[in-house]
């Protein structure tokens, strides 16, 4: 359809933008809503918000019955609240062992890693402030395969991994001790768009700012007794519903909002939560007393970042050998545009380097405090162009990348 001058009417921005596309009023309405309990049947109770489901009524090997649970989990995860709690996921009367067995071999790898040099990176806090352990899955594996054995063969992960990402999904997983006197987090968003700086996240288009959350599942497994005082994850019911928040969640006005309107559920040794990844979110801060023995109640959690598993390419491409082959030519291009990196010149280097930085290595290549990603291979290559680094150097600095960046044997 045209105007009568010949125009076409204008087409809507493929962007958020980090000021016009922002509305805290609109906010405000999304996260007044309330959850409507007949919504979720199977559901036992709806606390805050935030649907909750006793394992002990339920059965994970009862295919008709966890159909309409995934649809339920599909819908909360979705459109509705965002949040629910699976209590029992890992009951004491059947996983005490295996939780006891995990817990001894986290310390055993805390322990250990405690001994390194170095500061070991956090995640939104400062390093070495809380116990973290990254990949605590494949070290899990290494250090007690027995309980690793028991405790991811539980058949509720299955059923709430397959309710959102489908049945190809990968599961990681960090270990996050919280002692007392820990800090709450800033509110923020997760893993993918919620990794990037405000700047770059706002390139991506509304699709893939909306197409994030449906990537990933967030969970946690509560690994000790989690009362109130020991600062449970504030979460803001529906926030994962608003659109542009992974370009709001980092702005003050909507942060004060988040402090004042957060809810927090004390869970259960054993117990499970879930949530989509655009919801707001944040540890709470550890206000137990540190106790005589000086080392009072610490709050532990093995965090879930499962994704789902079609977000690859069809191929593998190794970028080192194309370096190693073009950059001489690169850095001619380089000098010919006076030694700047020209718009042809960074399309070339987006079209050879990943540009991101994920999967990695978080022992050796950490986030900032920030939660920011570290570097990726693209900018690790335009940076190399920029500091004038011959073909040598840049070839061996993107093979320490990848290398760093590859899991570790143990």
């Amino acid at each position: 359809m045209t105007l009568t001058n010949g125009y076409y009417p204008p087409i809507r921005s493929r962007l958020f933008h980090t000021e016009a596309s922002v509305s805290l009023d609109d906010f405000k309405k999304i996260c007044s809503r309330a959850a409507d309990p007949k919504s979720y049947p199977l559901a036992s109770t709806v606390q805050k918000n935030i649907p909750i489901y006793d394992t002990s009524s339920l059965n994970p090997l009862d295919a008709d019955q966890t159909a309409v649970l995934q649809d339920e989990w599909y819908h909360i995860l979705e459109s509705g609240p965002g949040i629910f709690v699976l209590k029992g996921m890992y009951h004491p009367s059947k996983y005490s062992a295996t939780l006891s067995a995990t817990n001894d071999a986290f310390q055993r790898i805390i322990d250990k890693e405690r001994e390194s040099a170095g500061i070991k990176g956090d995640h939104f806090a400062a390093g070495g402030k809380n116990d973290r352990i990254w990949n605590s899955f494949s070290k899990h594996a290494f250090a007690d395969p027995t309980s690793f054995i028991e405790y991811y063969s539980n058949p509720w992960l299955r059923v709430v991994s397959e309710s959102w990402l489908g049945p190809a999904y990968r599961i990681t997983a960090q270990v996050n001790i919280v002692k007392p006197g820990g800090a709450a987090q800033d509110s923020h968003r997760d893993y993918h768009l919620g990794f990037q700086d405000l700047e770059r996240c706002a390139a991506f288009p509304r699709t893939i700012q909306r197409a994030s959350q449906y990537l990933t599942l967030q969970g946690a497994v509560a690994h000790s007794d989690m009362p109130a005082a020991s600062g449970p994850t504030r979460l803001l019911p529906f926030s994962q519903t608003y659109e542009p928040g992974y370009l709001a969640w980092r702005r003050d006005d909507f942060r004060a909002y988040f402090l004042e309107n957060y809810v927090a559920l004390p869970l259960e040794l054993g117990d499970g939560l879930f949530f989509n990844p655009a919801v707001f979110h944040a540890a709470g801060a550890n206000e137990t007393e540190p106790g005589a023995d000086g080392v009072g109640f610490h709050r532990k959690a093995n965090l879930l970042q499962i994704g789902c598993a079609l977000g690859k390419t069809m191929e593998s491409i190794d970028a080192v050998p194309i370096v190693e082959r073009c950059w001489d030519k690169m850095v001619e291009r380089l000098r010919d545009a006076g030694g700047t990196v020209d718009d042809e010149l960074d399309t070339l280097v987006k079209a050879i380097g990943d540009g991101y930085a994920f999967p990695t290595n978080l022992d050796l290549r950490p986030p900032a405090p920030n939660g920011m990603a570290p570097e990726s291979e693209q900018q690790l290559l335009l940076r190399g162009l920029k500091e004038g680094w011959g073909r040598e150097r840049a070839v061996e600095e993107l093979k320490k990348l990848i290398q760093d960046s590859s899991a570790a044997a143990a």
